[in-house]
């Protein structure tokens, strides 16, 4: 055989035919560059990823015909495989070129599916929105339970019927805050109440975060508040899903009461998922601490316990095969087995949350590549399991626990040679703390960026405090938890539930001793909504490995110039990035303009939610009385005026809300002046109408809007554009 053949048999590249002895001998066909099973499939998810993230960015919802572009695009790239290859067997193609050719058709085929598939899976989940404010009887049934970052209990209910409203108009889904302190019902209870609802809000600023995308993918049609007391309608029914989901709420319970306190409601939390318990304020010292990941169910918990179940069971396999002799299968594989079945227990128990499968599905494929004797850690792996959840639920893509979980897994996967090397060289007791420094180091850094981008600050010592609370974690709370679940039925659970408790203790001593510390969060403007994009894709060209196992180097060292050119435009684009001179809130009723010293809006309150979103935005600390307390705004409550200027160039704006927006006869509107009011004015009461009128009829078809100087005149940019939209708005 020919020096090119095992690479060509790899590939599934051969020549079009062998020379016989007699004949003059043809040269070699060229050594394949790239191999597809070695170096495609970690790029897998990262074409998916394009597609699906292409798809997500667009103005308008896509039409049939999108659709069918991109079905006929997709199978044209499936005949190019088989094209090249009949072309090189014939040698009208340098085999070279012909795999080349067969790899960027695969790319291109996965962008497309990626599109295709994240339009699919918008459809499919596809459930009514409440079109418009409701106020009456509401009865569901409860399907879940948590708390609100305002820290009031909410009930999620499916099975809606709305009083006077269709079953065709009727959301799959709403979530209502209960504002007063009561019993709570079980998961699978039919209720009734009396309750405020509206459709899920869009963004507080255009190009801010769309919580109507979130529900639309939830299924959630409505949101809103009740202040009276739930009613009974039927029992719960003993189906399956929800019966367990009892049971699962039964055991949350039952370990917040026998720990006590936050410490119990975290031990909860780490354990079946449920959260209701944590306050708001705990939740608020973790975050700034940066240790609220650990509530989270994630990978970091998973990976925690299915290796404490691996490495037990394989001790006590060890054991008994030097009682009994050896086992009919190895040890190290009996213990995968066993790791993988308590992994889906602790799914199935933590309440299979879109986080918890996506690290049940990672520790799953790990654990079955042990199994099935391949290598467990590694890119392979990783992408094995991110192909399978972006499949599953495309939407993954855009969500923060997605995106930092696989960013974090994948850097320590890349250190993992380096480390390998290096291990060797330092003393046996040395390894554990370099290795759980340089785990935290590479996973923070791998985060970092992504955690800043999506919630606008920064931790200062973030690292410090999960060096602190992480070994704790794995040590002390998820051994303590499995201890306890084998010990629980001989009523011999509490020993290591106090265990548990000692180590949640720990973790909220350390997260409130961080979060009090001077400059502990560093917040920071919010960054262009192209940040994110460039982010990623420059760091996966610049850190994955070659498409192949002998890519050139030149190549490889242009792949890796690009990724670091679009790290460096990221930056570049946040650093320079501006602020909205004026924001106005979807309801008209909160304005505020940016001057020297921050973000003045019109009133103390009123608007709260977008104020507070707008200055957070900004990196600004402040609350909204403090911010509405500098120089900027004059006149009476309900008719506030302000004059700008930026750059030498004017803006005068006036808010009218309460009476003031209704009685306008005596308004004057002269061309230089922005109106905006909280309520759809009659312009034919105007003395003068050459102004600029922002009211609510405008901002009901057009959400919130933003003013920026654009050179020398002021651009008003409204969230909705006045096109098709997309299928959530």
């Amino acid at each position: 055989m020919d020096s090119a053949s095992p690479a060509m048999a790899r590939t599934g590249l051969q020549p079009a035919r062998r020379p016989r002895a007699s004949a003059v001998p043809h040269p070699a066909p060229a050594r394949v560059s790239v191999t597809i099973r070695a170096g495609f499939l970690p790029w897998v998810p990262f074409w998916l990823s394009l597609g699906i993230g292409g798809w997500f960015l667009l103005r308008d919802e896509p039409g049939p015909g999108f659709y069918a572009l991109l079905a006929l695009a997709a199978g044209m790239c499936l005949l190019v495989p088989p094209l090249v290859l009949g072309l090189a067997r014939r040698d009208r193609c340098a085999w070279i070129w012909a795999d080349r050719c067969r790899l960027s058709a695969m790319a291109l085929f996965l962008v497309l599916f990626g599109a295709g598939l994240a339009g699919l899976r918008a459809h499919l989940v596809a459930a009514p929105v409440l079109e418009f404010r409701y106020y009456g009887p509401v009865e569901g049934r409860v399907i879940g339970i948590d708390r609100s970052a305002g820290d009031r209990m909410r009930l999620l209910l499916d099975r809606v019927v709305l009083d006077d409203v269709p079953p065709g108009r009727t959301p799959a889904r709403v979530r209502i805050s209960l504002m007063s302190p009561q019993h709570l019902p079980v998961p699978g209870q039919r209720i009734m109440l009396t309750a405020h609802l509206s459709p899920p809000s869009g963004p507080s600023e255009p190009g801010g975060f769309d919580f109507r995308r979130l529900a639309w993918f939830k299924r959630l049609g409505a949101v809103g508040h009740s202040r009276t007391p739930i009613m009974t309608v039927a029992r719960p029914a003993n189906d399956g899903a929800l019966a367990l989901h009892r049971l699962r709420m039964a055991l949350a319970g039952t370990m917040r009461e026998r720990i006590g306190g936050q410490a119990g409601a975290v031990s909860a939390a780490l354990v079946t998922g449920d959260r209701s318990g944590i306050s708001e304020q705990t939740n608020e010292i973790m975050r700034a601490s940066n240790l609220y990941h650990i509530v989270s169910i994630s990978g970091l918990h998973m990976s925690m316990l299915a290796g404490f179940v691996y490495a037990a069971l394989r001790l006590a396999g060890t054991a008994a095969q030097g009682l009994v002799g050896p086992l009919a299968m190895p040890v190290h594989k009996l213990a995968a087995a066993g790791a993988l079945a308590v992994s889906g227990l602790y799914l199935w128990l933590s309440g299979g949350g879109v986080a918890t499968e996506r690290a049940f599905i990672m520790v799953a494929v790990m654990l079955l590549a042990i199994i099935v004797d391949r290598r467990a850690v590694s890119l392979r792996t990783v992408a094995v399991a991110g192909t399978l959840v972006l499949l599953l639920g495309p939407e993954a893509l855009t969500e923060p626990g997605f995106q930092m979980s696989f960013a974090a897994t994948a850097a320590l996967i890349l250190v993992q040679e380096p480390w390998l090397k290096l291990a060797p060289r330092l003393p046996w007791w040395v390894r554990p703390v370099v290795v759980l420094l340089l785990s935290s180091v590479v996973a923070s850094l791998a985060t970092s960026p992504i955690a800043a981008v999506h919630f606008g600050r920064m931790t200062q010592y973030g690292l410090l405090a999960n060096l602190l609370v992480v070994p704790v974690v794995g040590t002390l709370v998820m051994p303590g938890a499995v201890i306890a679940a084998v010990l629980a039925p001989l009523g011999l659970a509490q020993p290591a539930l106090w265990v548990m408790g000692l180590g949640t203790q720990w973790m909220l001593l350390v997260a409130g001793w961080i979060a009090d510390l001077q400059g502990a969060v560093i917040l920071l403007p919010a960054a262009p909504a192209a940040v994110l994009p460039l982010l990623g894709i420059g760091a996966v060209l610049l850190f994955l490995g070659p498409l192949g196992e002998t890519a050139r180097r030149g190549a490889l060292l242009v792949r890796r110039g690009a990724g670091a050119t679009l790290l460096a435009a990221a930056a570049l684009l946040w650093l320079t990035a501006e602020r909205p001179a004026v924001l106005i809130s979807p309801d008209g009723e909160a304005v505020a303009a940016m001057t020297p010293a921050g973000r003045v809006p019109s009133k103390p309150r009123g608007g709260s939610y977008a104020v507070a979103n707008w200055l957070e935005a900004d990196g600004d600390p402040a609350a909204q009385t403090m911010a509405a307390s500098r120089t900027l705004w004059r006149g009476e409550y309900s008719d506030r005026q302000a004059e700008l200027n930026f750059g030498g160039t004017g803006l005068r704006i006036r808010h009218l809300t309460g009476k003031a927006a209704k009685d306008v006869e005596t308004i004057d509107c002269p061309p230089d002046l922005i109106l905006v009011a909280a309520t759809e004015l009659r312009r034919e009461g105007l003395r003068q109408r050459d102004c600029t009128i922002i009211d609510m009829a405008q901002l009901r078809a057009r959400g919130a809007i933003s003013i920026s100087l654009n050179r020398d005149h002021w651009e008003i940019t409204p969230a909705d554009d006045q096109g098709h939209g997309r299928i959530w708005q």
